[in-house]
C-alpha cells in the first residue's frame, strides 16, 4: 500500500484533487487511532462493532448514491474534529482490517466536500497509514521463525515486487478515470463499492 498510495496521491494531486489542510489534520488522528486499537483491541468485541460499521457504511452508499446533502448546518469541522474525525476511523478500519478510504470518503462527502476531492484527500490519508502499517510488520516479525526467505519482518519481498509492479501502473488510471467519469456516475460505482464491500463483511461475520 505505501507504493500504491503515493502513485495514487501524486495522480490525484496532479488534478488537484487533494485538499492538503484535511489530509494534514486527519492523518495524524489516525496514526493516533490505530496505534490505540493495539492497546484495546482485547477488550472491544469486534461481531457488534463489525454489525455496526456495516450499518454505518449502507447509510453513506446510500447517502451518496442518492446525493442525499446535509443539512447546511454540517460544515467541516476544524483541526481538532478532523484529529477525532481521523483517529475514530483509524481505529475502526484497523479494529475490522477495512481500508480507511471507506470511511474517509463518506465522511468528507457528508461534510460537503465535492467527492472526486475526497477521494483524492483520502489517497493522500492512505499513505502514513501505509507507511506505519509496514513498519509495525517489518517490527513484529523480525526475529519471527520459519518465515520464507527473501522477507523483512513479514514482508515478503518476491510478492511485493509483484504486487507493486501492477499497482503503481493501475493507480493513476484509476485516478484518471474518476476525474473523467461524470460525478452522477462516479458516485454509483463508489456506492456499489461501498455495498460490495458491506455485504462481504457481512458475510464473513456468519
Amino acid at each position: 500500500m505505501v507504493f500504491t498510495s503515493i502513485s495514487s496521491m501524486r495522480a490525484h494531486h496532479a488534478h488537484d484533487a487533494v485538499d492538503w489542510k484535511i489530509a494534514r489534520a486527519m492523518s495524524p488522528g489516525m496514526l493516533a487511532g490505530r496505534s490505540a486499537r493495539r492497546c484495546c483491541a482485547g477488550f472491544i468485541p469486534t461481531r457488534p462493532l463489525a454489525v455496526g460499521f456495516t450499518a454505518m457504511v449502507f447509510y453513506a452508499a446510500t447517502q451518496i448514491l442518492l446525493d442525499l446533502r446535509p443539512p447546511r448546518s454540517r460544515d467541516l469541522p476544524g483541526a481538532p474534529g478532523l484529529f477525532a474525525a481521523g483517529a475514530v476511523i483509524g481505529a475502526v478500519s484497523s479494529l475490522l482490517a477495512a481500508g480507511g478510504a471507506f470511511l474517509t470518503i463518506p465522511f468528507l462527502a457528508w461534510c460537503k466536500v465535492p467527492l472526486r476531492r475526497a477521494i483524492g484527500t483520502a489517497a493522500a490519508n492512505g499513505l502514513p497509514i501505509a507507511i506505519a502499517g509496514t513498519a509495525a510488520y517489518v517490527i513484529n516479525g523480525i526475529h519471527a521463525e520459519g518465515l520464507p526467505a527473501m522477507s523483512v519482518g513479514y514482508v515478503y519481498l518476491p510478492a511485493l515486487a509483484l504486487v507493486v509492479s501492477t499497482s503503481m501502473l493501475a493507480a493513476p488510471l484509476g485516478a484518471r478515470l474518476a476525474h473523467r467519469l461524470p460525478v452522477k456516475r462516479l458516485r454509483t460505482i463508489f456506492a456499489l463499492m461501498l455495498y460490495g464491500f458491506a455485504l462481504k463483511m457481512l458475510v464473513g461475520l456468519w
